[in-house]
């Protein structure tokens, strides 16, 4: 399934061949590699911060709370940027955002502070979710609608590639070889246990540093190439449009699947180090285990790619409901197994979870026109469940233990299947059924 567009007599038709579109969508896939490396390093910054704050694993979730609530209260605001100034210039302020939260991780490890850690997340969020409520519609329907799936899946494998890169990045440079146990930090001295804090949190300077300058340095090569508009899929601000975003269940549908879908895909990769920690699943060390992450995110990239092509010959619903099964039975299997087989079978899940965001969201999104970017800044605030549902997983560890915990993204991927065979459906086919 894909967007319905009207088709224009304007350079940047629809209807036109895609071939034209391939250098604005190789420069906006930059985009998706950069906030998926961001996002992921949140899954070292918890194993990272939990000793140093002496933090249990309800309180370290506030790490992905803070970073995935500020998709809910930013999203709408970021679907009315784009009204005022469009698609591309969303971008860039999207960017220059980032750069600034990345550049807050300084005065955060300073001194070292938990809040403030909290705060730079969210501002790199906020720009983050801008970045998303753009580039996702705007890779949908920039090029035939047949292929739209196909296309955001292809985008979005880049968005994997970063989120498979950035664990071994953030083990290197962040990660230190030997950590302290929480007994040993538990038995320093104030003044040392001060020193320690500021020594482990400066580890983080340098690579969010380097980061800031990156995302500045892109935001001033986006803002300078010149990226095809896409009217029929943007409204000015004050025009009237005979449709609301509410009369498409498919778009309502769609925002829970992403609520649910981010919300275990997040949970999962979070509690991943200290999963394959625990002596009856791996027994391994932090930065070992942060290795082994990487594999989990580095599934979802190859599946996207393999997804891109199987989209261009099967329908989004049906693949996206295989997938949906293989990964509710695949985390159920590790819940239940111990050893090697449970770290293999949860990180294959990132396989399965490959091509569900960006098939969602497609579905989701489906012929709603001009209201593309108003039904993008929905779904994207739907985002917010990767700050809740990490949250309640992380209640529930402290209370039944973290092996036991995954049984809450195994209820997300039961409502994926629905949406899939049921939810995902446009109004078009709601009204032949």
């Amino acid at each position: 399934m894909a967007i319905v567009a009207p088709s224009t007599s304007t350079s940047t038709s629809a209807s036109e061949p895609s071939a034209s579109y391939a250098v604005p969508l190789t420069i906006v896939t930059t985009l998706f590699f950069m906030w998926g490396f961001l996002t992921c390093l949140n899954d070292i910054l918890v194993p990272h911060l939990k000793p140093i704050f002496d933090l249990n694993y309800k309180e370290i979730m506030l790490i992905q709370f803070a970073f995935f609530g500020a998709y809910f209260i930013f999203s709408i605001p970021s679907a009315k940027v784009i009204d005022w100034i469009g698609y591309q210039r969303s971008m860039v302020v999207g960017l220059l955002t980032m750069g600034v939260g990345a550049f807050l991780f300084v005065p955060a490890a300073s001194v070292p502070s938990y809040p403030l850690f909290l705060m730079a997340l969210i501002v790199l969020a906020a720009g983050i979710t801008c970045l998303q409520v753009a580039a996702n519609p705007y890779v949908t329907v920039l090029g035939k609608p047949q292929t739209a799936s196909s296309r955001l899946n292809l985008t979005q494998a880049f968005n994997s590639l970063g989120t498979f890169l950035a664990p071994f990045f953030g083990g290197l440079l962040i990660l230190t070889a030997a950590p302290l146990t929480i007994q040993e930090i538990r038995a320093l001295a104030p003044d040392a246990l001060q020193a320690y804090r500021l020594h482990e949190a400066a580890t983080v300077k340098l690579p969010y540093i380097g980061l800031g300058i990156a995302l500045v340095l892109l935001a001033v090569a986006i803002g300078s190439f010149k990226l095809p508009k896409i009217p029929h899929a943007q409204h000015a601000v004050g025009e009237k449009v005979n449709d609301s975003i509410w009369r498409h269940p498919n778009l309502i549908f769609g925002a829970l699947a992403i609520f649910v879908y981010v919300g275990a895909e997040v949970s999962i990769g979070s509690f991943l180090v200290n999963y394959f920690s625990q002596p009856d699943i791996g027994g391994l060390t932090e930065k070992a285990a942060a290795s082994f992450v990487a594999f989990y995110w580095g599934g979802a990239m190859v599946g996207r790619f393999i997804g891109s092509g199987l989209l261009q010959k099967m329908k989004t619903g049906h693949l996206l409901g295989i997938c949906a099964v293989c990964a509710a039975a695949l985390v159920a299997i590790s819940m239940m197994s111990t050893g090697h087989f449970a770290m293999g079978s949860i990180i294959l899940v990132g396989f399965f979870n490959s091509i569900m965001f960006p098939s969602i969201f497609t579905l989701g999104v489906a012929e709603l026109g001009p209201l593309t970017g108003d039904g993008s800044g929905v779904m994207i605030m739907a985002i917010v469940g990767g700050a809740i549902i990490p949250l309640a997983q992380g209640a529930v560890a402290d209370r039944i233990g973290i092996h036991h915990a995954f049984f809450l993204p195994v209820i997300c991927y039961l409502y994926i299947l629905f949406f899939a065979l049921s939810g995902s459906k446009p109004n078009s086919e709601r009204a032949r059924a």
